[in-house]
């Protein structure tokens, strides 16, 4: 892609507008991945930087966590990276339109890409914290149903997550309900984000054409949502180091998913012939 193309194809949309949604096969979430990979060997450096940022960020919060004394929320405070995962991604969106504008990328593309739609984009961050904490008091209630009120011992509690029936049970019913709340979150973000980005358009509008991709390509969605959530689970348990190289890549791969998934036009005017 050309710059003239690349600025032709970032350019802000007419007020009236029309999102068409394209039809996507099976095979494509897996064409998205590839193609993230190629965006992270092409900025290879500024792509570490911007997930060790994130990488350092989640040390912090889980050491933070642990000197605290509530190291029992840190079960739950990573699995809800799922839903504030989205926002993570825009400093990936800004590397890659650099990439498609023919220009080498900085970290002031990753870290400033919110920047011309801030209000909508804050309005799409509100959503997904509403998300995030409606998790949280999911995993509190869960908490005190399967525990009682006593928070007991490190060793005792992962102990008896594992293999005790009150343990195995929360699980279950964290996972089933915690699946629920994110593919939720899923459905109304996916597309949402870089849509906003790349248009004038109000974050219900984005919403709207999220919720629309999904609804239009289930199937594919529904795989693409297992890759993001299996590499994402890769990357914590590396200890979180592995999120450098993944988050990038996913960031990547999710705009040429939106690129692909989303076609914003101007509506033409009728014009009136008098005769």
């Amino acid at each position: 892609m050309n710059a003239a193309t690349a600025k032709a194809r970032h350019a802000p949309a007419a007020p009236g507008v029309r999102i068409t949604i394209q039809p996507v096969g099976m095979d494509r979430p897996r064409a998205w991945l590839a193609a993230g990979i190629e965006d992270f060997r092409q900025a290879t450096a500024v792509s570490l930087a911007y997930g060790m940022f994130w990488v350092g960020l989640s040390i912090a919060v889980t050491v933070g966590a642990v000197y605290l004394g509530l190291w029992h929320w840190l079960l739950p405070l990573v699995a809800g990276f799922m839903f504030i995962g989205p926002l993570v991604a825009v400093g990936s969106y800004g590397i890659s339109r650099a990439l498609e504008a023919n220009r080498a990328p900085h970290l002031g593309d990753a870290f400033g890409a919110w920047r011309p739609h801030a209000g909508q984009l804050a309005m799409m961050g509100v959503m997904m914290m509403i998300f995030f904490m409606a998790w949280i008091r999911v995993a509190t209630l869960l908490f005190a149903l399967f525990f009682g009120f006593e928070v007991p011992s490190p060793d005792a509690l992962y102990a008896a997550l594992l293999t005790t029936p009150q343990g195995l049970g929360m699980i279950a019913v964290g996972t089933a309900l915690g699946s629920v709340l994110a593919f939720g979150a899923f459905a109304i973000s996916v597309v949402a984000i870089p849509t906003l980005m790349d248009h004038d358009l109000t974050f219900m509008e984005g919403i709207e054409a999220s919720v629309r991709t999904v609804a239009r390509n289930f199937r594919p969605m529904l795989l693409w949502a297992a890759i993001l959530t299996g590499c994402v689970l890769v990357g914590v348990l590396t200890f979180y180091i592995g999120l450098a190289l993944i988050l990038p890549v996913l960031g990547f791969a999710s705009w040429h998913a939106y690129e692909e998934l989303v076609v914003v036009k101007p509506v033409e005017e009728k014009q009136e012939f008098h005769g």
